[in-house]
């Protein structure tokens, strides 16, 4: 049985071979086209396949995206912004398989609940922080999918104090001020000259006072979106993947302390955040959890 993985992020996609342990082979990366953006990723799909029979595919995407007509719109992907029927184009190039399609936050959390830092913790909010951000739920050992299958993309939670206009066309969203392109262009307005968020990560690190600041607006804004959603979900622990996750104490210094002096309920006294521990492979391996249980 070959169980396919497929990870639409994006800036980038991913595929692997997924196994019931979460070992992942022949994983094959590019970068998200602007154009012929299906032909890119069949050609990965069939490339990772390599002639073997396909018995299962699973889908993590970068949303929106609607479970119900297998559909995802990234708003990152203008091709795609507008829907595209990605289930029914991977069942035509695998005819014989079985799909599951989820957005790419479901995928990070049941990783990370199966392997990762949240192992055997019933209730988890996982986050991506990268190009976008994205999310998912599990509440006492359930996926919560919502109407559409959005349940969890909390990109789009509003942090206060900001009304940065957002590409989903509302304002103050915690995407359009927390992700690594948007503090990249915040920085960038305020004279610094690097051009991406593993710059501005480093710059931070190394005491750029304008990529500090870059990092502490940032990290604050997640820690308002994180407090906020975990008194939402009673839920006690948030587990945050991708790659401007990975900024350092610049980032996660001002998000744990906007928490603690926001998530002051009771019940959110035992609240934990922690980083990924599987990194660029958590979404692929939910994914293949998605088919292989």
């Amino acid at each position: 049985m070959t169980v396919l993985a497929l990870d639409i992020g994006a800036t980038k996609f991913a595929a692997g071979t997924v196994d019931s342990n979460g070992v992942v082979t022949n994983v094959r990366r590019i970068a998200a086209p602007r154009t012929g953006v299906w032909d890119a990723c069949r050609e990965l799909m069939l490339t990772v396949a390599d002639g073997a029979e396909v018995t299962a595919v699973g889908i993590g995407s970068a949303g929106p995206v609607d479970v119900r007509t297998g559909t995802t719109g990234p708003i990152n992907i203008p091709e795609w912004a507008h829907g595209f029927e990605l289930v029914d184009a991977v069942g035509k190039l695998f005819p014989q398989a079985d799909i599951r399609f989820a957005i790419d936050g479901v995928c990070l959390a049941l990783a990370e609940q199966r392997w990762g830092a949240a192992r055997g913790i019933p209730s988890v909010l996982a986050m991506t922080v990268s190009s976008g951000i994205g999310g998912g739920i599990i509440s006492e050992g359930r996926v919560v999918v919502g109407r559409t299958g959005n349940a969890g993309h909390i990109g789009h939670i509003i942090v206060p104090g900001n009304e940065e206009p957002c590409a989903c066309g509302g304002s103050g969203c915690v995407e359009a001020v927390a992700s690594g392109p948007s503090s990249v262009r915040w920085a960038r307005r305020q004279g610094w000259t690097g051009d991406t968020g593993v710059e501005l990560a480093a710059a931070a690190q190394a005491g750029d006072e304008i990529a500090v600041a870059a990092l502490h607006r940032a990290g604050t804004a997640l820690g308002h979106a994180i407090a906020s959603a975990a008194a939402l979900l009673d839920t006690h622990f948030v587990v945050i993947g991708g790659g401007f996750a990975q900024s350092g104490e610049p980032l996660w210094q001002p998000l744990r302390e906007t928490v603690a002096r926001h998530a002051r309920l009771a019940f959110l006294r035992e609240l934990r955040v922690l980083p990924s521990e599987l990194t660029d492979q958590a979404t692929i391996m939910g994914a293949g959890l998605l088919v292989g249980g």
